[in-house]
Formats: structure tokens, C-alpha cells, sequence
């Protein structure tokens, strides 16, 4: 049986498309520097969803960082859907799991093999403010907790990014030669 739909007022249409304009763009390119195309269209629709239904509680002013926790969220969903999808796969077809997807690159190899090795959280949190230029504030509303636990991390993940960049960077020591760590020769 059909339900029936009451109207959409006006203002509320308008409003949406408003926020569509302001946030649709850094949106599609967020989705797409984490999934494919196609699932990255699947997750911004399904944001856009969440967007309409929550529209009265999109705070004014942080528009962008609340969006971006919205699609952070599905992006989350459809990467675990992924990953079942996959396992199913792996199970019916009788075959050993494939090796998880590779982080997005980022134009030089150092640093996308040291982002490679931060926890998945502090991943997000770099691309978060190095990506998608969101100030500490912001990113604290995208992340659903307080600003100033978002500087502390942040300062931690910048700080271990650049000790994975100066080991990628570090020459050998020769034959015959000591290597000098911390003060300490080795």
C-alpha cells in the first residue's frame, strides 16, 4: 500500500539545495580520495539522504565540517560493505582474501608510504586538515569530539608522520661506519 507523502514546504527545499551548493563539490572530492568512483557516488548519495533528513540539525555556520562527518560516516559503511562483499566472494569462490586496498596516493611516494603507516584514525585526521583544509574546529565537528582533543592528536600525527618521513629519508651507514641514533652510536 502507497503512502501518502505530505508536501515539502518551499523553504525547506531551498534550503537543502543551498546547502547542496555550499557543501556538494569538497564533498564528492572527499568520497573520491577514499573510494572508487562509483562507490564514492553511493556514499555521497547516501550522505545527500542523511543530509535531507537531518537538515534542521546542520549547524548553521559549520555546514562543511558537520557534512563531512555525515559522509565520513558512509564512506565508513561502504568500505565495511566492501570488505563483506569481498569476504563473500572470497568464501564462495573458495580463494585466500586478497590484500586490503592500497591508501589513496598523494603525489610522492614518501609520504603516502608514511601515511601508510599511521593508524587508520590518524590517516583521517592528517587528510582531514592537510586535504580538506578543515581548521582543528571543524574537524572536531566532523569527528564528533572537542577541539582540543583534535589539536592534541593532530600534533601527535603530524609528529609521528614526520619521525616515518625522516626513517624514510635516513641514509645507511656504510661498511665499517656507525650509525648515530638519539645521541647513541649503533
Amino acid at each position: 500500500m502507497d503512502t501518502v507523502q505530505p508536501p515539502r514546504a518551499p523553504e525547506r527545499v531551498t534550503r537543502f539545495e543551498q546547502l547542496v551548493e555550499l557543501v556538494g563539490e569538497p564533498l564528492r572530492r572527499y568520497a573520491l580520495r577514499r573510494l572508487d568512483p562509483t562507490a564514492a557516488d553511493d556514499a555521497l548519495a547516501e550522505a545527500f539522504l542523511v543530509l535531507w533528513r537531518r537538515l534542521d540539525d546542520v549547524p548553521t555556520g559549520a555546514e562543511l565540517p558537520w557534512s563531512y562527518g555525515v559522509l565520513r560516516n558512509c564512506v565508513a559503511n561502504e568500505a565495511r560493505s566492501a570488505r563483506r562483499r569481498a569476504g563473500l566472494l572470497v568464501r564462495l569462490s573458495g580463494q585466500a582474501a586478497g590484500t586490503p586496498p592500497e591508501p589513496p596516493e598523494c603525489g610522492d611516494p614518501a609520504l603516502t608510504a608514511a601515511l601508510a603507516r599511521l593508524r587508520p584514525a590518524e590517516q583521517e585526521l592528517l587528510r582531514l586538515w592537510a586535504w580538506e583544509d578543515l581548521a582543528p574546529s571543524d574537524i572536531a565537528v566532523a569527528l564528533g569530539t572537542t577541539t582540543n582533543a583534535v589539536n592534541i592528536r593532530l600534533h601527535r600525527a603530524r609528529r609521528r608522520l614526520a619521525e616515518l618521513l625522516d626513517e624514510g629519508r635516513k641514509p645507511a651507514a656504510g661498511p665499517g661506519h656507525n650509525q648515530v641514533e638519539g645521541g647513541r652510536t649503533t
